[in-house]
C-alpha cells in the first residue's frame, strides 16, 4: 500500500513537471528558455522511467534512457554553440 501511495505521488509530481515545461515551451519569451524548458522536459521524462523500471525492477527501458540523455545533450550543445553566433550576425 505504502509503495502504491509514493508511485501515485510520483507520477503526479512528473506530470505537473512535463505540464509546466511544456508551458515553458510554447509560452517562454526567448529561445533559451524553450531550450531550458525543453531540457527540463527530458529531464522529467528521464526520471519518470527510471522511476518505472526502479518499481517493476527491471531494465528494458535503460537503452532508452540512455539515447533521452544523448538527444538532450546534443540539443543543449548545439544550440549553445550556433544561438550566439546566429544573435551576433
Amino acid at each position: 500500500m505504502m509503495l502504491l501511495t509514493v508511485a501515485v505521488v510520483a507520477s503526479i509530481m512528473f506530470a505537473i513537471a512535463a505540464l509546466l515545461a511544456v508551458y515553458r515551451i510554447v509560452v517562454g519569451p526567448s529561445v533559451l528558455d524553450r531550450v531550458i524548458a525543453s531540457d527540463v522536459l527530458v529531464a522529467t521524462i528521464i526520471c519518470a522511467l527510471a522511476a518505472e523500471m526502479a518499481l517493476n525492477r527491471h531494465t528494458d527501458t535503460l537503452p532508452v534512457l540512455l539515447v533521452l540523455a544523448l538527444f538532450a545533450v546534443l540539443g543543449s550543445l548545439s544550440v549553445a554553440r550556433f544561438l550566439p553566433a546566429r544573435d551576433s550576425a
